[in-house]
């Protein structure tokens, strides 16, 4: 009985190549030797995409850090002493790179030379980050101009002695200088597309040119710069000094956020606009202004802490006198790199 059928094929004595197409090409898929070709050259483009990132990254970084203004901030001896790193944060009202219709927009006025509206002290170290109001109204001994305001210093001598005076009041060695102006804020805060903040009553300060409702809103820069200089509250600069800490630590958590380091249109701006406005100590480099942002980021977590130096009462008029015992006690833990008591926790 014959056999069914099956599929047809060559039969014997067939040569394959009579098979091929009828235009006589014969066609074969890629061979090994193809393959690893391939992703050789495949590879060798991912390596030179590699590269020419690494190097535009670089060289950004370079350009940032050549277009920080340096200052001689730090003394060539400190006053102070202590374990971990220290940042005095200083936020001043210059108006340095403001047009006069800046001026009349963010509601700054024209007023020349140079003077501190913000003193934050930021440690870092093994028990965690801590950042530490300094009111500008502190009345403290100012190395050789006797007992005045503390913001006095910065009028008088400049960064040095603003250092120098801090030093001298905390015990703390200064590690680091940042000083940023009236527009290095603003660029920052329009840089990151604003910042979320829930306010619990409405304000209204034309001196500040603020004017917001209570509840959560994102603030652009005009507006944050009105909300963290304003003293038109009950509490005045003791509410001012715990808005400043709150709005700086949520403008740095966003702008080290993954959203906002791994978006380019973001990150230039924001780094640009920060580097051309901000001051720093001569020998203080760009790593450190980024490890300034990430302490500034763990004292606004769970486990950091953020406070106003304890205030003991007045020295006449609108001048503070720090509570000696527990200032004492708030510094000298920093100075063991210590989580400070809440008990030392001002005002």
């Amino acid at each position: 009985m014959p056999r069914p059928a099956g599929p047809a094929g060559p039969g014997p004595g067939v040569h394959p190549a009579s098979l091929a197409p009828r235009d006589g090409r014969i066609t074969k898929g890629p061979t090994l030797p193809d393959w690893r070709r391939a992703r050789g050259m495949l590879r060798g483009r991912w390596k030179a995409v590699l590269i020419v990132l690494l190097v535009a990254f670089v060289g950004f970084g370079v350009y940032l850090d050549q277009n920080m203004t340096r200052v001689e901030a730090l003394p060539a001896e400190s006053a102070g002493s202590g374990s971990g790193t220290n940042y005095l944060i200083v936020g001043s009202d210059s108006r340095e790179g403001l047009s006069a219709e800046d001026e009349e927009r963010l509601a700054t006025g024209d007023a020349a030379g140079q003077r501190t509206d913000t003193i934050m002290l930021l440690h870092s170290g093994r028990s965690g980050d801590v950042l530490v109001s300094l009111p500008r109204d502190s009345y403290v001994p100012i190395p050789g101009y006797g007992s005045n305001k503390i913001n006095a210093a910065f009028a008088f001598g400049g960064p040095q002695l603003l250092v120098q005076t801090v030093e001298q009041a905390t015990g703390l060695q200064i590690d680091h200088y940042v000083e940023v102006g009236f527009g290095g804020f603003v660029g920052a805060v329009d840089a990151v597309g604003g910042v979320e903040m829930c306010v619990d009553e409405a304000m209204n300060d034309p001196l500040a040119g603020l004017d917001i409702e209570a509840g959560c809103q994102d603030m652009d820069g005009q507006t944050a710069l009105g909300y963290v200089r304003t003293r038109a509250t009950p509490g005045s600069d003791f509410d001012r000094v715990q808005r400043q800490r709150e709005f700086l630590s949520a403008l740095l958590s966003k702008a080290t956020s993954p959203l906002t380091l791994l978006n380019p249109f973001r990150t230039v701006p924001l780094a640009s606009a920060v580097t051309e406005t901000i001051t720093v100590d001569d020998s203080d480099r760009l790593w450190n202004v980024a490890g300034l942002a990430w302490a500034m980021r763990g004292a606004s977590g769970s486990d950091g802490v953020q406070t106003t130096v304890p205030i003991g009462g007045s020295a006449g008029g609108s001048n503070l006198r720090w509570d000696r015992e527990r200032a004492s006690a708030l510094f000298g833990a920093l100075q063991n790199d210590q989580r400070p008591p809440e008990s030392s926790f001002g005002p």
